[in-house]
């Protein structure tokens, strides 16, 4: 196998890779977010290596405020109030 074709592959994978990354994220918001934790709190406990932390803290999902007013989404913007 030459260059040329490995670069091609390894072009098409990484492609292919963030299209399925995008998908999952925008099709099961859930599903990412609960397996973003997953992989997160073992690398966060103490006892761990700086860097092993950081790197957990980094895949660690942004904490979200559920307050209810939207469904508890935080993807829309500034809601605005419902007139009658």
């Amino acid at each position: 196998m030459d260059a040329g074709l490995l670069a091609q592959y390894v072009v098409i994978a990484v492609a292919v890779l963030v299209s399925a990354a995008f998908v999952a994220k925008r099709q099961f918001p859930n599903a990412v977010r609960r397996a973003r934790v997953a992989l997160a709190i073992p690398l966060v406990r103490e006892g761990k290596a700086a860097w092993v932390r950081r790197l957990g803290r980094w895949i660690a999902p942004p904490a979200s405020l559920n307050d209810g007013s939207c469904g508890g989404c935080n993807s829309c913007g500034p809601t605005e109030p419902r007139r009658h």
